[in-house]
């Protein structure tokens, strides 16, 4: 099981890419902290996901 945004998922084997997209978030517009450090949007693609991983993603929003 996987922590996303403080939920437990089961996404232990998915890259961060996969998980990214099943939950429906637009990269281009998010930053994804995985374990404490953030993780640069050209290691999503190659970023496996583990037992105990705890992942936030933040959005992005424009306006004033």
């Amino acid at each position: 099981m996987v922590k996303v945004n403080g939920e437990m998922f089961d996404a232990a084997g998915k890259s961060v890419k996969e998980l990214i997209e099943n939950k429906g978030y637009s990269l281009s517009r998010i930053a994804v902290e995985l374990n404490g450090e953030i993780l640069l949007k050209s290691e999503y693609d190659t970023t496996v996901l583990a037992d105990g991983d705890s992942v936030e993603v933040v959005s992005f929003v424009g306006g004033g």
